[in-house]
């Protein structure tokens, strides 16, 4: 089933540390529950941080692929386009692993030195190919958002800021929002802001007020979302009516889930 007749793209970034890989796989695990849909997770963080909160077993990512490919055609300068892509294609497979009622793709380390263009814009475009057979495409990236343009995709429908009350993290969402509008880092379609381990309905009213953002919604401290991190366990494991969870699934109402 088709989100609107097409795949919906969500991309969801901030600053580092505020939560934004424990927010995304809290939505993965409100939309995983849904039978209906197709859904693509991609770790575009290098840290593959995603896998760890949902104790994926990436085998290979899409670097790994990348290099693969760029070792055997070095003594090729000359190999043809259609070939490097039946290659990035048939090999793009390799990396995708199976989760409960989703599909998951890491992207890896950003690319080495060296220009390999020709393979960076084929994995991008392979990788859009493939999101179109899903309803959904959640992406957790870095910090930056222009690493989704240049590693992923070109638009997204959905960019998800990430901040906890602080005003840098704020600051750094807003940054990230005027790069998209000023400089065209990635295409979108609408913009929010979630406030992550926030103490109240109060000190989120009160970080509103300060920015001009349209707020997605605010997710409370939660104990059982520490624990699960301290523990290594994974978040999907979580059950379905603790705080965290519940105010995720009302982010979720909001981008019309």
């Amino acid at each position: 089933m088709k989100i609107g007749g097409k795949t919906r793209r969500i991309a969801v970034c901030g600053k580092g540390g505020v939560g934004k890989t424990s927010l995304t796989a809290l939505m993965l695990k409100h939309l995983s529950g849904r039978k209906d849909l197709k859904i693509l997770a991609v770790d575009a963080d290098p840290a593959v941080g995603l896998a760890w909160v949902l104790d994926v077993n990436v085998k290979k990512t899409v670097n790994d692929l990348r290099n693969e490919i760029i070792e055997k055609s070095r003594d090729r300068e000359k190999i043809a386009r259609q070939e490097l892509a039946e290659a990035v294609d048939y090999k793009l497979f390799d990396a995708l692993t199976e989760g409960n009622n989703f599909a998951f793709l890491a992207i890896g380390r950003p690319e080495s030195e060296g220009c390999y263009c020709r393979v960076n814009d084929l994995l991008k475009e392979i990788i859009e190919s493939l999101s179109a057979d899903f309803d959904v495409v959640l992406i957790d990236g870095e910090a930056g958002i222009e690493q989704v343009n240049r590693r992923v995709m070109k638009e997204v429908d959905d960019l998800v800021l990430v901040s906890d009350p602080s005003a840098k993290g704020v600051r750094v969402a807003e940054a990230l929002w005027n790069l998209v509008r000023e400089q065209n880092a990635v295409a979108c379609s609408r913009a929010g802001l979630v406030l992550n381990r926030v103490r109240d309905g109060e000190e989120a009213k009160g970080v509103m007020e300060r920015t001009s953002l349209e707020l997605f919604g605010w997710i409370p401290e939660d104990e059982r979302l520490r624990r699960q991190d301290v523990e290594g366990k994974s978040f999907l494991d979580l059950p379905d009516d603790f705080p965290a969870g519940a105010a995720v699934a009302g982010v979720m109402r909001k981008l019309g889930f």
